[in-house]
């Protein structure tokens, strides 16, 4: 309760409770005054004020200037800022498991992940004898040239338990290139505290405006997701469903319990109950549903419910076709989950999940970038119809609102919702 002899809240804090009030009671199944807007900014903002994604990367200070310019004009409940590893502590550590805009992608790009097996099929068994052994000394130098040197590391195990592991430690560290390894992962953490410090001005200048933001700094993926992009890739992860199908469930398992031990601590950290998890290997096109419900499903299910059991909220992305996958989507904890969708048959997510999850999304990317405003205001109506009796339904574009999208049609998206969708 607040204090009696403080001043009344302004109308910039009277906006900024109303607007979160909103999201978290569609978020949580509560019915709120109207059909909230959150839509994921993807460089859309920088766009309009003619900056690209190569500023994000580079200039994260210009950006966040460019956006906090640009926000304000769309009137949305919930802000999901861009965010992305800074360009610079990319080049420094010599990623190579990454593209980026402005250094080795065109400055208006999307990154790009470089798929590939970072591990092969025969070092599942020594992976599997020491996963931190493996990822230190084998897995971080695959991914970024400045790493390497990890390489001449001994086994982290056997070199705790040496006769004398301080000085065989010294003594590694002596080494020219480990010295000039650890040299640029310090250049590499203070170039990642300067884009933290910039990125917080971010929510402080929305909540100047009176508008909220989502946060979700804790990220984690569905153990296969983990697997198959930091390990097998997905050719790898694909064909070990066939011939290697006990030692992938065997890593999943060994993977999941620290993968959601180290996102508890990061929200702890941070004090951002939100944990987000872009989810994409088991979209529809990827594997069968048996498949799904044997190698995809179980490690996802304990890691979500992990999440809850641990006072956070999963923010689950639910990238590409998803419709074969509700039935799973119906064992989530009732309104403990927000539920991102991209392309999903919407009558049947409405049957199977409606009093399950909130439905956030999903305005497909390309009526956004090449329909007419009447066609946004018709898809957003059809959501309303649709979802609006559940009271937990969230607009934003199927993979929020892609830097291609004309203006004009981002505007009806959010007028159609302040005119249709008031409960």
């Amino acid at each position: 309760m607040r204090n009696k002899d403080k001043a009344p809240l302004t109308q910039l804090e009277l906006d900024l409770n109303a607007r979160k009030k909103r999201f978290w009671d569609a978020a949580t199944l509560k019915t709120p005054d109207r059909v909230p807007l959150a839509c994921m900014d993807d460089y859309f903002c920088l766009s309009l004020g003619g900056a690209t994604a190569a500023t994000a990367y580079y200039e994260p200070e210009k950006a966040v200037k460019i956006y906090l310019e640009q926000i304000g004009q769309f009137n949305w409940d919930m802000m999901t800022p861009f965010g992305n590893l800074p360009g610079k502590v990319g080049e420094i550590l010599g990623c190579t498991s990454n593209k980026w805009a402005g250094y080795n992608l065109p400055d208006n790009h999307e990154f790009q992940y470089v798929e590939k097996e970072y591990m092969s099929a025969d070092e599942y068994d020594e992976f599997l004898r020491d996963p931190s052994d493996f990822t230190v000394r084998k897995l971080w130098p695959r991914m970024a040239t400045g790493l390497e040197a990890f390489g001449l590391f001994p086994n982290l195990l056997v070199l705790s338990h040496s006769f004398a592991p301080i000085s065989d430690l010294a003594l590694t560290l002596g080494q020219p290139e480990v010295q000039e390894m650890l040299e640029k992962m310090l250049e590499a953490g203070k170039e990642m505290n300067k884009y933290n410090q910039i990125f917080e001005l971010t929510e402080q200048g929305l909540n100047a405006q009176g508008f909220p933001m989502l946060g979700g700094i804790a990220t984690a993926h569905a153990p296969f997701d983990w697997v198959s992009d930091y390990l097998r890739g997905i050719k790898g992860s694909m064909m070990d469903m066939y011939y290697e199908p006990d030692k992938l469930k065997a890593v999943i398992e060994v993977i999941t319990p620290p993968m959601i031990q180290h996102a508890i601590e990061t929200a702890k950290m941070f004090d951002d109950p939100v944990v987000f998890m872009p989810l994409h290997r088991g979209a529809d096109p990827f594997m069968s549903r048996d498949q799904y419900a044997e190698f995809y499903w179980p490690g996802l299910k304990k890691t979500i419910n992990a999440f809850v059991d641990a006072g956070l909220t999963p923010f689950t992305f639910w990238e590409g076709s998803y419709t074969g996958r509700l039935e799973f989507l119906q064992e989530l904890p009732p309104g403990k989950v927000l539920s991102h969708f991209d392309v999903v048959d919407l009558e049947k997510a409405r049957e199977m999940i409606g009093d399950i999850t909130c439905f956030w999304g999903n305005v497909p990317a390309g009526t956004l970038m090449s329909g007419t405003p009447d066609d946004v205001g018709d898809y957003v109506k059809k959501l309303i119809d649709i979802f609006g009796d559940t009271g937990s339904l969230i607009i934003d574009g199927g993979a929020g609102i892609p830097k291609e999208a004309k203006i004009e049609n981002v505007m009806a998206l959010t007028e159609t919702v302040l005119e249709y969708g008031v409960y």
